[in-house]
């Protein structure tokens, strides 16, 4: 083509571009979150007392089988912090059938994969195999669930891998921030110690310890089977039978431990050197102090609800808008406003027999108290005017919008299920969930904030240089400042006893 030419298109091109009037590309609009659709499973009781659970998912040839005892950390002994976690972790390091090689190399063949955890109020094993692999699966399951073999050299092996993690633990500021949180918050309840042990508690259980453990919770009429995925329930059921239908309960009978519904703030024991005025209520600051840290983290709430609470879809959705994974007021004031944090959020830590609410960030040290202030600003505001309308549909259409991601794997369906049998709650909850968020209106959520979220009785705990901000604490309450090698998570007093040293061998 000759340069002219060229040139003369270029510009018929121009006037033709100028002559067509200038729109604004928009995004699509987003339709309205859809519920997702959760059938409710089939249910049946074995002689027993296990209670059998199956779905039938076929969206992909994979079955996971999950077995839980209602017992997890909340079951720990007296003085053995971290044992139930213990026991979970051996659940897969061999029975007396099979060693821990066997297990894994049977696994491996079926294209499986384990897991096995305590979390507060159960403990389990998990395993998800291809669906032609399904017989094994229940037969691996019953094995390790009903014959563990706690050999001495695999209970040391673990010993080690969690003293090993302990001891990098002490000196993490988040792990020690949530641990002190939760040993206040859920202070005079069986959730008010280290989920994972103290170093001093795992290297006093024994093997005769984890037996014991084992054999007075991990027993049919206190468990639960749940089979979700591409099976058919008649052959599960059968499979259950044929695996599980010879586990016996032995003479032990099943301990309960419950605590009331209704918590107050109870000051920690080795508050004596509070003023004698401290008095139940009272907000309390409890800092641990490590001279090296350049930022604080800070962690403040109080006792809330169970799991089962009638009030948990308004104070969920108080807790969406407060410091939700969306939009969110903490995150709006302190990052974006503000500048002091990198995140902020807020959590419900609900479980069958109490609950907790509380907010999680960190900021530099010269900024602690302007951000702490700032969050109890947001508590009482939250607290004292209703939410407002557009508040209301964010945090609704994220609730309803966001189950579709907790329903995607057969596992995630079982651990769904799971949760709802460990708390009490109906199997068909999940259904119904969706109509009860869309049904609560702005006042409800602002008699939820005005009961559960209470600014001037909230605990608060920091854990960094208090050198820095120590001086202005008192402002915000009884303050007390635990020195970081002076910490000791399992004790009353939240510290070590005088001239006590916490060993780190």
């Amino acid at each position: 083509m000759r340069p002219w030419r060229f040139l003369f298109f270029l510009f018929a091109l121009g006037l033709a571009a100028t002559a067509r009037p200038l729109t604004r590309e928009l995004p699509p609009l987003v339709p309205p979150p859809q519920p997702v659709a959760v059938p409710t499973p089939a249910v049946e009781t074995l002689s027993n007392g296990l209670k059998v659970v199956i779905l039938e998912r076929h969206t992909l040839p994979i079955v996971t089988l999950t077995l839980a005892v209602r017992a997890g950390a909340e079951a720990d002994p007296p003085g053995f912090p971290g044992t139930a976690q213990f026991v979970a972790s051996l659940l897969n390091e061999g029975t007396t059938d099979r060693s821990a090689f066997e297990m894994a190399e049977a696994l491996d063949g079926a294209g499986g994969s384990l897991d096995t955890e305590a979390e507060w109020n159960d403990s389990y094993a998990s395993l998800s195999v291809l669906s032609d692999h399904t017989p094994l699966a229940f037969d691996l399951l019953s094995d390790m669930i009903i014959r563990p073999a706690f050999a001495p050299d695999e209970v040391e092996r673990i010993r080690r891998q969690t003293l090993s993690a302990l001891s990098i633990l002490r000196h993490d500021p988040q792990y020690l921030a949530d641990a002190l949180f939760e040993r206040v918050a859920f202070w005079g309840t069986p959730y008010s110690h280290p989920a994972d042990g103290v170093e001093e508690s795992i290297r006093r259980l024994t093997p005769a310890d984890l037996h014991a453990f084992h054999a007075r919770y991990y027993r049919p009429s206190n468990a639960i089977l749940i089979a979700v995925g591409d099976l058919n329930p008649n052959r599960a059921m059968s499979l259950a039978r044929k695996f599980f239908g010879g586990w016996a309960n032995g003479s032990l009978q099943e301990e309960t431990r419950r605590v009331s519904p209704a918590q107050t703030n109870v000051p920690l024991k080795g508050m004596a050197q509070q003023p004698e005025s401290a008095s139940i209520g009272q907000r309390q600051v409890i800092v641990i102090d490590d001279p090296h840290a350049v930022q604080t983290e800070i962690r403040i709430g109080h006792p809330a609800i169970s799991r089962a609470s009638p009030d948990y879809g308004a104070l969920t959705i108080a807790n969406q808008v407060l410091g939700g994974p969306a939009e969110n007021l903490l995150f709006s004031v302190l990052r974006s406003r503000r500048g002091l944090v990198y995140t902020a959020s807020s959590e419900l830590l609900c479980y069958r027999d109490a609950g907790a609410w509380e907010v999680k960030t960190s900021t530099r040290t010269d900024e602690t108290l302007k951000t702490v202030e700032l969050i109890l600003d947001q508590m009482k505001r939250l607290r004292e005017h209703s939410i407002r309308p557009e508040e209301l549909k964010v945090a609704q259409d994220y609730l309803v919008g966001h189950m579709a991601l907790d329903f995607e794997t057969s596992q995630q369906v079982a651990g769904q299920l799971l949760k709802l049998l460990i708390d009490g709650l109906p199997l068909d909850y999940w259904s119904r969930y969706p109509q009860e968020i869309r049904s609560l209106t702005e006042n409800d959520v602002w008699q939820a904030a005005r009961e559960y979220f209470n600014p001037r009785t909230a605990e608060i705990v920091l854990v960094g240089n208090a050198q820095n901000f120590k001086k202005d604490l008192k402002k915000f309450g009884l303050v007390r400042i635990i020195p970081l090698d002076e910490v000791d998570l399992a004790s009353a007093t939240l510290e070590q006893p005088a001239g006590g040293v916490v060993s780190r061998h």
